[in-house]
């Protein structure tokens, strides 16, 4: 499904429902808007932030919106770390890669120490700790968890030279709730924010404004709004999925606008009718 055709058919800027909507076509909810300004400030002191859920309960939107806002800082370094599943060799490797600072796996005392001295000099000059994304961060292991604690303290723990935002699903919370080896971590959380499944309420407010600033505010009926949500179960994940296949769907029969049969011809489902009530048959009088 090319934008041309979405532009030709619904006057669309963009797939309204593609996992890579601009930034500027996220909806940007009160809760979002509250975590990235903790976030912000919690640039200014260091310290670690925690962003959980489930997968498809928008932690997606939550970090690209995140590093949005964070680029727009003057002088603010964001780095995201790309590859949480690497082991300790790697974490250097990748931190160094991302600072402009050659390190080797086979000396991470030298890392170490030039690590800390780049962060350092960054607070020395901007007053801002720099500022690490980490997504997926449940499939980080405990030893690159504990690596990433002790670097970004000084003067024993005193001093919060970095700041760490960790993403990930629920086995992230659930590790550093029962891991004894992680309480340390746990308890330098400042700022968190646990995703769960959206109401009905939610996901009705998410579609009617992705359609709109794609471009055509009146491209699904009201009738198939409320039929995606319904079978969505809460996930916004699941909701543009579908949203997506209807799309396709309206698209190949050039429809001029996205309506509730066109759902349902999709999943095979029916409409609901009413019930019609058959009279008794009377008695035959013989």
């Amino acid at each position: 499904m090319d934008l041309k055709t979405l532009q030709a058919l619904y006057g669309l800027k963009w797939n309204p429902f593609a996992p890579e909507v601009p930034v500027e076509g996220l909806l940007v909810t009160s809760a979002i808007d509250q975590f990235c300004f903790r976030v912000e400030n919690l640039a200014l002191d260091g310290g670690f932030a925690l962003l959980a859920g489930e997968p498809g309960t928008g932690k997606s939107a939550h970090f690209r919106l995140l590093a949005e806002r964070l680029g727009k800082i003057p002088e603010l370094v964001v780095a995201e770390f790309e590859r949480p599943q690497g082991g300790v060799t790697d974490f250097y490797r990748e931190l160094g890669s991302l600072f402009g600072i050659p390190l080797t796996g086979n000396n991470r005392w030298g890392g170490f120490k030039s690590l800390r001295a780049k962060f350092k000099g960054h607070i020395e000059t901007t007053l801002l700790r720099p500022v690490i994304l980490v997504d997926e961060a449940q499939l980080i292991c405990d030893a690159v968890l504990e690596e990433l604690r002790i670097l970004s303290s000084t003067r024993f723990d005193s001093c919060i030279i970095l700041t760490v935002v960790l993403g990930g699903d629920m086995r992230l919370c659930q590790r550093l709730e029962r891991s004894a080896d992680l309480k340390p971590m746990d308890s330098r959380l400042r700022v968190r924010r646990i995703l769960g499944l959206k109401s009905h309420e939610e996901l009705l407010a998410t579609l009617r404004h992705l359609v709109a600033v794609a471009g055509n505010p009146a491209l699904l009926t009201d009738g198939l709004s409320r039929t995606l949500v319904e079978h969505a179960g809460g996930n916004l994940r699941t909701l543009m999925l579908s949203a997506q296949e209807v799309l396709a769907a309206g698209a190949a029969k050039n429809a001029k606008r996205l309506d509730e049969a066109l759902y349902l011809e999709l999943t095979g489902a029916e409409l609901a009718r009413p019930r019609v009530k058959v009279a008794a048959a009377k008695p035959v009088r013989r």
